[in-house]
């Protein structure tokens, strides 16, 4: 009766412990952490920092290496752009009264007008033609080569003394002009002292186209001559006349002065 009594006890109390183990494991509050030192993180490492002195000191004296700005350096004016900053400066102090600015007007307009009548006959004296152009050359011949009239000319005596005082440029325009008389006589052409020889080269196409080759080639002669100043020689002088000669016989009419 013993042995089954201490036996319920025992089973009793086992049930009891086993019941109550993990409601008293929950129940167990969190262990309290550990306070141990941290080891502290490293520092950043030294740096030195070398300045070659003398080195900079020298690249900064280079030239080369030296830069500026160029746009706030003050430019050097020249005389005509002083002169047109002092004529604006004064043109743009007008009078603030009325009688002031009617006679700023009155002295501006006057002197606008001055000049200009002034270049009109500074205009009028040396003539259009040799202020745009070529003026009128003196041959040394007694005569100006700059407006001859071909109809006025005696071309054999001016061709012979041209050739013979050595002019032979002016020969070069005198053998062309009688040409031109040529054609103008012949009515291929209408000769005007103002045309220009082009002018002429397409009056003459129209007429006769044959002949329109050969004056094209004389006229790019002459003005390459004459208007180029190329210095001819006595050696290219003949074939150049011998040119000239060629179309006088193809019009019908032979040169009036050969060759010397």
């Amino acid at each position: 009766m013993r042995a089954r009594h201490f036996l319920g006890i025992g089973l009793t109390l086992g049930a009891l412990l086993t019941a109550g183990g993990p409601r008293a494991a929950a129940a167990a509050p969190p262990a309290a952490p550990t306070d141990q030192p941290v080891a502290p993180l490293p520092g950043p490492a030294t740096v030195v920092v070398r300045r070659p002195a003398a080195r900079l000191r020298t690249l900064r004296a280079r030239p080369e290496l030296t830069y500026r700005d160029v746009s706030a350096e003050p430019e050097s004016e020249g005389l005509l752009a002083r002169l047109v900053r002092w004529l604006a400066a004064l043109l743009g102090r007008t009078p603030r009264t009325k009688s002031g600015r009617v006679a700023w007007n009155i002295v501006f307009y006057g002197l606008t007008s001055g000049v200009l009548v002034f270049a009109a006959l500074k205009l009028r004296q040396l003539g259009v033609a040799r202020l745009f152009g070529r003026s009128a050359r003196a041959g040394g011949l007694g005569y100006s080569v700059g407006g001859e009239d071909i109809h006025a000319l005696d071309f054999g005596a001016a061709l012979a003394a041209a050739e013979a005082a050595g002019q032979l440029r002016l020969a070069v325009r005198l053998g062309y002009l009688q040409l031109l008389k040529q054609l103008t006589d012949q009515h291929l052409i209408d000769w005007q002292p103002d045309k220009t020889n082009q002018a002429y080269g397409r009056e003459l196409a129209a007429a006769r186209p044959d002949l329109r080759p050969a004056f094209a080639e004389l006229t790019r002669q002459f003005e390459y001559v004459w208007y180029g100043e190329w210095p001819l020689g006595a050696a290219s002088y003949p074939p150049l006349r011998a040119q000239q000669q060629q179309l006088g016989r193809m019009l019908g009419e032979p040169a009036a002065t050969p060759l010397s």
